[in-house]
């Protein structure tokens, strides 16, 4: 795969796919685009609302979350099924306190809104953990850049693609 380069993925974008889109196309790596009706009013929330939608176990969904670990920003990517641990998210980066990242916080640094953050083509690399359970699927779903898109690709890629850790995170 090639390396992912924001300032050609940004430019892309504008041409109709997402950065995250534009990320994996650039680099070559085998995905799918799953998009759906996103439902504003929802109670599900956007993962669950997602995993329902594509007909896929919530397991295999996995949500994006940044996080403030002392100081720096940190992306956790768990099943939406699940919680972020963010002791444990602390520990995988070798800190020693997180705490979730306000939305507009988060928003400003992947560029894309809540519901819609992912992990691929953010508009600043951040260090990124994957949930270890992400390793039990041969295709595992994030969000593609926008509510009601999702991208399915292979674990080992997510990891190559965000320079990512995998990491026992979620609870």
């Amino acid at each position: 795969m090639r390396p992912y380069t924001p300032r050609v993925a940004k430019r892309n974008a504008r041409a109709g796919g997402t950065p995250a889109i534009v990320a994996l196309e650039r680099a070559a790596a085998p995905h799918t685009v799953r998009a759906y009706e996103h439902d504003p009013v929802s109670a599900l929330g956007y993962g669950l609302e997602a995993a329902v939608a594509m007909g896929v176990e919530p397991a295999q969904v996995f949500k994006t979350l940044v996080a403030d670990v002392d100081g720096r920003l940190v992306v956790g990517v768990v099943p939406v099924d699940r919680q972020l641990d963010l002791k444990a998210l602390a520990r995988a980066v070798g800190g020693k306190r997180a705490a979730m990242a306000p939305p507009a916080v988060a928003e400003r640094a992947t560029g894309y809104v809540v519901g819609g953050i992912s992990p691929l083509g953010q508009r600043h690399r951040h260090p990124t953990v994957v949930d270890a359970s992400a390793q039990g699927f041969d295709v595992v779903y994030v969000s593609g850049g926008r509510r009601g898109l999702d991208v399915g690709l292979a674990p080992g890629d997510l990891l190559a693609l965000t320079g990512g850790a995998l990491a026992a995170i979620a609870r």
